[in-house]
């Protein structure tokens, strides 16, 4: 298997950063081969901008998603970008490895899915879901709060579902370009617990990513089950 790992985080003593280094350990000792995008130490530039093409099927307005399309056919996509998006392809699982940042990604992070998720490539058109340009992948999200798991536990915790509260990136990006969707890891109140709790993290991790293919896909929306409308087909498609 190839994996992606996209990590996001500016310190490379932090938890997280250990996360990601244990990832490629983990993964490489099962014999899969890893590339990490660790996008601070990239220096990554997380804008979109009219810059992002060298070539512009409408050099007088940006509509960022067309030009996006226009430039993945014609070859003309900034470097930093073709160089990540050769990535994802080669990928048969991406994970993306972060800090949470007020119950979402942090801007570097999200900087890399706005310019590498590239209209054409990975969707467009009709081709999102189950039809997207990654479907047949999968994705993975693995990341540190400081939080406590009880107040994600449900929707009477007082942060509600935690899958709910990730919804648009599970969903909205993850599963809409096609990837199939697994359960995300969660490392809780990690500037506050001891070493010992951290190594306990950071070993239900390794037991996560060596079990990744016996965890059931994330229950997504399916075209198969929508009209030409976009309408539901029947009551029981999920909300």
């Amino acid at each position: 298997m190839n994996v992606l790992i996209v990590h996001a985080h500016p310190e490379a003593q932090s938890f997280c950063s250990a996360m990601k280094d244990l990832a490629i350990a983990t993964l490489g000792a099962a014999g899969h081969a890893v590339q990490c995008s660790d996008l601070h130490a990239m220096h990554w530039n997380p804008v979109a901008t009219a810059a992002d093409f060298a070539a512009r099927s409408d050099p007088d307005y940006l509509v960022y998603a067309l030009e996006q399309r226009h430039a993945y056919q014609h070859q003309a996509l900034a470097a930093d970008i073709a160089g990540e998006l050769d990535k994802l392809l080669w990928a048969d699982l991406l994970i993306l490895n972060f800090p949470l940042y007020w119950c979402s990604l942090p801007a570097m992070l999200k900087g890399w899915i706005d310019r590498v998720l590239v209209s054409g490539a990975c969707y467009g058109g009709r081709r999102f879901y189950e039809r997207g340009g990654l479907a047949g992948k999968r994705a993975l999200l693995s990341f540190t709060l400081g939080g406590q798991a009880h107040m994600f536990a449900g929707e009477q915790a007082i942060h509600g579902e935690l899958e709910l509260m990730l919804r648009p990136l599970l969903r909205g990006t993850l599963a809409y370009i096609g990837l199939g969707v697994l359960p995300p890891f969660a490392a809780y109140h990690v500037p506050y617990i001891v070493a010992a709790a951290r190594q306990q993290l950071l070993d239900d991790y390794r037991d996560h990513l060596l079990n990744l293919d016996h965890l059931a896909l994330l229950e997504m929306p399916a075209l198969a089950d929508f009209d030409r409308n976009l309408q539901p087909l029947n009551s029981e498609v999920p909300a």
